[in-house]
């Protein structure tokens, strides 16, 4: 990670690392609805998009937040990809986060890196999420096809950098907020049992 990171931005600038809208301390218990306390991060993935203006992000933390679980952060990552790793890494080995949502950089252009990145940071490929949500959005529209994103899991690390034990779920979401609603709408009923099997649970 690099250095300074966390308070190396104006809040007026676009990107020159991370935008942070917040990072918000959770309990240990499980909210009441669900069984099971799951934290979530957003990093949204733009060059020009500021917190103020992440709609599909947001979009996202209502989403979550409406199902009874809990947002820690939300930032905007420049569409570079050791910016996106670097901010999924700091999601899910610094804050504690069970499952990173991308949001952005799945298309086709050449600053479309976000699958890229996730895999830089990630070991194991769970391609059966990433498949499920492109079956749902072509149903919806036939460019669905045209995404590459990508479901992974990260081996998460200590600040010794040895393997806690612990597996966090990535799951790269398109940009736009119609598409992102329906991506959640695909796999938001899994996410759970995803987090217990990860956790060492049965099937």
């Amino acid at each position: 990670m690099r250095p300074g990171w966390a308070s190396s931005f104006e809040k007026d600038d676009v990107c020159p690392f991370l935008m942070f809208q917040t990072t918000r301390s959770t309990g240990a218990s499980a909210p009441k609805g669900v069984s099971m306390d799951i934290k979530f991060a957003i990093v949204t993935c733009s060059d020009t998009r500021t917190i103020e203006q992440d709609e599909a992000g947001s979009a996202l933390v209502g989403l979550i937040e409406g199902a009874g679980w809990h947002v820690v952060s939300h930032v905007v990552a420049c569409d570079d990809a050791r910016d996106i790793s670097d901010a999924i890494r700091a999601a899910t080995d610094e804050l504690g986060v069970d499952i990173v949502l991308t949001c952005g950089g799945t298309g086709l252009s050449a600053r479309d890196v976000t699958p890229e990145a996730t895999a830089v940071v990630c070991e194991r490929d769970v391609p059966g999420i990433a498949e499920a949500i492109r079956a749902y959005s072509l149903a919806k529209t036939r460019r669905a096809m045209l995404s590459r994103a990508r479901c992974m899991q990260r081996l998460v690390r200590g600040s010794d950098g040895s393997f806690t034990g612990r597996l966090a779920l990535v799951i790269n979401f398109p940009g736009s907020t119609k598409a992102a609603r329906e991506c959640w709408e695909a796999v938001s009923d899994q996410l759970e049992h995803a987090m217990k099997m990860a956790a060492g649970g049965g099937h």
